[in-house]
């Protein structure tokens, strides 16, 4: 009898272990090839992305936008709004960011300001962006609060390099 109790605990034991093992490779992330995706993944850089409806202008991913603080306008001969975005970010980071950004899509840098916020100033021919950027604290993000202005009529006189068209 107790030979027979012997046995039966040895096989609901190898049972458990055998059950564990099996489940063991359902959990996510538990295959080597699955760690191996994710190292590769987080040595790239975050993808920028591109605010609402303005294609020049671009943020990194940890940006997050911000419906409830954000509104456009949009009449014939002019369209703008104030965009408000959120992101775990560095304010000197992204300063850094939107600056190479931005030049590399033809703004000017027109004016600057730091203090405890970066207030950047950007134009192109028919279009303004000042953006205002607010560091985070211990437990809250950066602010970003983007005013951008187009003159929609004054684009129309302009090639697509932005010079007047004569």
């Amino acid at each position: 009898m107790k030979n027979e109790m012997k046995h039966n605990k040895g096989i609901v034991f190898a049972l458990i272990a055998v059950l564990l093992f099996a489940l063991g490779g359902c959990v996510p992330g538990s295959s080597k090839n699955a760690v191996q995706a994710n190292d590769a993944l987080a040595g790239l850089p975050p993808m920028a992305s591109t605010v609402g409806n303005y294609e020049d202008i671009e943020l990194p991913a940890d940006m997050k936008y911000s419906n409830k603080n954000s509104m456009s306008i949009r009449t014939d001969s002019f369209r703008g709004g104030i965009i408000h975005y959120t992101g775990r970010v560095e304010i000197y980071s992204l300063k850094e960011f939107i600056i190479a950004s931005m030049i590399k899509n033809k703004w000017k840098l027109a004016g600057e300001v730091s203090s405890r916020n970066v207030i950047l100033a950007f134009t192109k021919p028919n279009k303004t962006c000042m953006m205002n950027i607010e560091p985070n604290g211990p437990v809250s993000d950066t602010t970003l609060t983007m005013y951008v202005t187009v003159d929609v009529t004054a684009s129309k006189t302009l090639n697509a390099f932005g010079e007047p068209i004569q």
